[in-house]
Order: C-alpha cells, then structure tokens, then sequence
C-alpha cells in the first residue's frame, strides 16, 4: 500500500473517528489493553528478532535496552492504556462560553486534530503510545518508526487493529508504515492536504530533519541534552541520589542528564561522591573536574552539546550560579533543567531565568514524562513554544473550534 492510500485511508478513519462517543472509544482501548496482555509471546518473539540484528549491527547496549520488550514491559504499556482510557475524553471540551456584544452565543470547544504522523526510532512503546492516544482524542494516526524494531512494531499494529476493529471502529485509524527508508519519512513530511500534524520523536538529527525539511505542520520534540546544577548551598547527598538517577536509571532516554555543572565551592567534596553514585558511567570532565578525579578523560567542546542516550556524562566546575545558567543557555535544548540547592533565591532564579519546558529544584530530570506528570501516556515532549510545550498528553493533540450560534444577526 503507498503512503498516499495510507493517508487516505487515514483522512476517511478519521471522520468516523470524530463523531465516536467516549464510550465506544474506550471499549476499543480496552480490547487494546487485553489483547496486548493476550499476545505477549508474538510480541517478544517479534521483538527478539530485532534484538538479534540490532546486536549484529553494531548498536550500543543502552540503545538495546531502548527496544527492549520484557513480559515487565509489556504489562506496564497494557496498563498505560487503561490509563489513557481512564482519563477524560478531551473531545466536546467546553473550553469558552460568552456572548458577544450583538447577542451572538460564542463557545470555544475542543476537536480532534485529523489525521497525525509520527515519526520515530527505537522504542516500540511509542508505537502503542502514540496510538491509544490518538484514538482517544479522536485522531487517526500514521505511525513510522525505525527499522530497528520494525518487526516489533509490525506485531503491535496487527494486535491493535484487530482490536480496534473488534470493538467497532475503523481499524485504518492505527496504520504503520511497513517501508523504514528515508523514503518514506520524506514523502509523510510533504503530505499536506492530508497530514494535519507531523511528530518527529528520537534523537537530534532526526528532529532537526523533519523540523527543516518538512512541508506540514510540526511539533519539535525530544531533544533532551538536560543538566543538573548542583549549587554552593546544596545537600550533596541528596545531589548524588538524584544525579544518580537523573543519568543512570535509563540514560537512553530523553529526559536523562547528559551534563552535570557543579559550583566551586563544593566540587571537592562532592565530585568523589558524584563518581561513586555514578559506577559504569564514563565521566568527561573540564580541566578542574579531571584535576579533583583523576583518569577521567578530558572533555572537549563537543561534549556540552552531546545528548549521548548512554553511560556517558559531561561534568564542569562552575564558578558560580550565573556561571552555570550561561552554560545551560549557551547549551541547552530547552528540554528539563535541574537545580539541587537549600537556597530558596538561588532555585528561583535558576528557575525563572533558564528557558525550558521542565524546570526542578531538588529532583531528578527523569520526570519530566507525561504518565509521571497525571496525563497518562505521552505522544511526545515539545521543547517549543507554540501549541504545546512540555509533555503531550490528549489536550495537546487536539485543535478547537469556535461555536457560533445566532437569531439571525447581520454585521452592519
């Protein structure tokens, strides 16, 4: 099937889709929840052909461990739909009512977008993610991710659909492109008239692909070169604990540090604690940080600008707080930023000073993800500020519509 059938396909789902009620499209997300749990030997054995030629080709662990599938996951995504479910249905949302100056009745109510594009690497969750969420804000979706786990993906698209139709609805509102070339990823970026929002998801060079190159509507995300700032007056314990986890619990994702910038005044004490929390990961410093640690490698400029989705962290010594937040503006891809300090000033003005879609004070960047911020599964994380910004829950994937009703009102 080509990709303009797709999206025909897509653009003829979606209508049906729309006028779905709140109930039918939650019999289909759950029918998608129990199908999931009901296939999960297809799916990894799907997902263990991936893996093996994902070994063969060279990919670093931490980007195995991106597409990785366990029975532990597979369950955890079953129950992230459930959630989806759960939540309200955005559709009809009432989002303004007044009445104008003529008498004429205005409401401002939210819709579904259409027809949405995803294009995305590695990680099969996003392609149930992805997925639930449109069908819930009453969007089709066309999914392409990588070849890295189109095999993953393949099994996932079967498993919903069937379910999807199971329950109903138009199963072409959930399509996956089957052809992984470069081909293909341009040809949904130059399908306007049909494709009503395009979501690139996955590392620097893909985003700044599509952002450049595409011909419909974009939503940047997913960039996440982020910092933690361990202030002059913070706990260094509490500052390892949550660099500890900010880098190490799951380093390809997005919302993992890649920089830790540490003041003057506590570099001493606290680097030793900072290279004892962080066993296994390979630490390049600036010139001071390989001075107080010894045998770590030397950074070089690239590195303060690296998202390394790896055991990989770039760590400098700051002289002070305007030190560190020039750093992070001068860096930053405005995805989550971190400040560990007891000094309420200090985080205040690390917080309104720095521009970027998650700010923390005294936590790690790793929650900056739509189901730990009560939006349930997330399509994508937005570092612009247009639309949507930061996790992009069922809201953020819709438009709205103004509701204008009268009693036969001419402008004069």
């Amino acid at each position: 099937m080509t990709l303009t059938e797709m999206g025909m396909n897509a653009r003829n789902a979606s209508k049906s889709l729309a006028l779905a009620t709140a109930e039918e499209k939650n019999i289909a997300l759950e029918k998608i929840s129990h199908a999931l749990n009901e296939n999960v030997a297809e799916i990894l054995a799907a997902n263990a052909e991936d893996i093996a030629l994902a070994r063969e080709n060279g990919l670093s662990e931490a980007m195995i461990e991106r597409l990785t599938l366990t029975e532990k996951r597979i369950a955890s995504i079953a129950a992230a739909v459930l959630k989806v479910k759960n939540l309200p249905d955005p559709v009809g949302e009432i989002l303004e009512s007044r009445e104008l100056y003529n008498g004429l009745k205005l409401e401002k109510r939210r819709v579904p977008m259409g027809v949405i594009a995803i294009i995305y690497e590695s990680r099969p969750n996003v392609t149930v993610d992805s997925a639930v969420l449109c069908l819930k804000a009453g969007s089709a979706v066309i999914l392409r991710g990588g070849k890295e786990t189109i095999r993953s993906n393949r099994a996932l698209e079967g498993i919903m659909r069937t379910a999807i139709e199971s329950a109903g609805l138009n199963p072409d509102c959930v399509q996956l492109v089957h052809d992984t070339s470069r081909e293909t990823a341009r040809e949904l970026m130059g399908m306007r008239g049909v494709i009503d929002l395009l979501i690139p998801r996955g590392g620097a060079g893909l985003i700044r692909t599509v952002v450049e190159n595409a011909k419909v509507p974009v939503i940047e995300t997913g960039a996440g070169n982020c910092h933690v700032y361990v202030d002059a007056a913070a706990d260094l314990t509490m500052a390892a604990n949550i660099i500890k986890n900010a880098k190490m619990q799951r380093p390809s994702v997005c919302n993992a540090a890649e920089t830790l910038l540490v003041h003057k005044a506590v570099a001493k004490e606290f680097l030793p604690l900072a290279r004892a929390a962080l066993i296994g990961c390979e630490l390049r410093g600036c010139e001071k940080t390989c001075t107080l640690l010894p045998g770590i490698k030397l950074a070089d400029e690239s590195d303060w600008s690296t998202e390394y989705n790896d055991y990989i962290l770039a760590v400098r010594v700051v002289d002070s707080l305007d030190s560190a937040i020039r750093h992070i503006e001068k860096h930053s891809t405005r995805h989550s930023e971190a400040i560990v300090t007891q000094d309420a000033h200090a985080a205040a003005e690390f917080m309104n000073r720095i521009d970027a879609a998650a700010l923390y004070h005294n936590a790690s960047t790793r929650f900056t993800d739509g189901e730990e911020f009560g939006l349930g599964a997330e399509i994508g994380i937005s570092t612009q500020k247009m639309h949507a910004r930061g996790p992009m829950g069922l809201k953020e994937i819709c438009s709205f519509k103004y509701f204008v009703t009268g009693e036969g009102q001419v402008r004069g």
